[in-house]
């Protein structure tokens, strides 16, 4: 079975669903030959610790349509395809050639379907499906969604096919659990994650302005990543207008060792979303034993079911409350916690496990197997 994935990105800016992607290529290679179609771009991943895999690189033109990937595309002797994400010219073309060739193909979302998601350049979206969004999407022989919440909102739009609840999945090697020190003089909240509007940072700073001074003495707030000048100087400008300068500090993307190194000065991990499918950055601080605070913009109820973190209604007042509970706690029932988490992971969200419901998913879809119990 050789399987070909194609996503319009693998920089390393943008975001979860490239790192949602080298985790499935990953564990996948060890069951399959792979082919992995993309565009260029000025700071790819690393591919090369991924074995059994053939790595096609395209050339984007107008508006990322790129001749060179519908030629390459044409020559694959893929079995199926797999397109990531929605909106963009690479996932049509993937998917026009498939139908012309005759292949099952696969589209996962990744949250690009979710309500909060669709107002956002609202007017391109619905042109889009117009012309093309809406047949990609109805004549994909199976849908995947990261979560119940994701496929019910998929549903809503009047997609009849199957689709295949599938988390995204970590390799938890590559995020250990951190060790707790003690006697701590200082600690820290991290925000994670790519720095767009959608994530909540706002929240973050007007609930953090709403904390008694009493309890923030010893903690400062770090938001990590990357997003648009303008809006990462709206928020430094803010930081500065409430005089909370000295206690958040918002930094560039970290990437590799410096990421874990991040995790693991995390005492608490924020990420006060409006939407997310998944929220791979929720997964790793997990692993690497942070608590967490997200809001049901993701769909995290585990943490208050586990007891490793809390999922809280998006709002100031919410995350206000939780903050306050969590930073009360000792540093020793916030590390109970962090264990906790991590035990969560490696049951429900270890890659070696996600992969095999891709590798059922695949067989039932190629040879008529059995369909598998995560396909609605």
């Amino acid at each position: 079975m050789k399987i070909a994935h194609c996503i319009a990105s693998i920089d390393k800016n943008a975001g979860g669903t490239t790192t949602a992607v080298y985790d499935i290529l990953k564990a996948e290679c060890h069951y399959m030959e792979l082919e992995l179609y993309t565009l260029k771009t000025e700071d790819p991943i690393s591919l090369e610790d991924i074995g059994n895999l053939v790595f096609f690189l395209a050339y984007p033109t107008f508006l990322d349509y790129s001749v060179s990937l519908n030629k390459m595309l044409m020559r694959s002797e893929a079995d199926l395809f797999h397109g990531h994400a929605v909106w963009n010219l690479p996932m049509h073309q993937m998917a026009e050639i498939a139908r012309k060739r005759k292949k099952i193909y696969i589209l996962s979302i990744h949250g690009m379907l979710e309500s909060w998601s669709l107002q956002q350049s609202k007017w391109k979206k619905k042109l889009a499906l117009t012309l093309y969004q809406h047949k990609d999407l109805k004549k994909a022989a199976c849908l995947h969604a990261t979560a119940t919440s994701e496929a019910k909102a998929i549903r809503a739009l009047g997609y009849t096919n199957p689709i295949a609840v599938i988390p995204n999945g970590i390799s938890t090697e590559e995020y250990p659990l951190k060790e707790y020190p003690e006697n701590q003089q200082s600690r820290k909240i991290l925000f994670l994650s790519r720095i767009h509007p959608k994530k909540g940072i706002e929240i973050l700073i007007e609930s953090w302005k709403k904390i008694p001074v009493y309890l923030k003495k010893d903690w400062h707030i770090e938001i990590v990543g990357n997003g648009d000048v303008d809006y990462v100087q709206r928020l430094k400008d803010l930081i500065k207008q409430e005089n909370l300068q000295d206690t958040i500090h918002i930094t560039g993307p970290r990437f590799g060792i410096e990421k874990i190194k991040t995790y693991h000065s995390a005492d608490l991990f924020v990420l006060p979303t409006y939407s997310e499918n998944f929220g791979m950055v929720i997964a790793e601080a997990l692993s690497c034993g942070v608590p967490v605070i997200t809001t049901k913009g993701a769909p995290w109820w585990d943490l208050e079911e586990k007891k490793c973190g809390q999922w809280i209604d998006v709002g100031v007042e919410y995350l206000v409350m939780a903050l306050e509970e969590m930073m009360q706690k000792t540093d020793e029932e916030r590390a109970a916690m962090g264990r906790v988490g991590r035990q969560l992971v490696e049951e429900k969200y270890s890659i070696n496990s996600v992969s095999l419901k891709f590798v059922q998913l695949y067989g039932w879809l190629l040879n008529k197997n059995e369909k598998p119990d995560f396909v609605v």
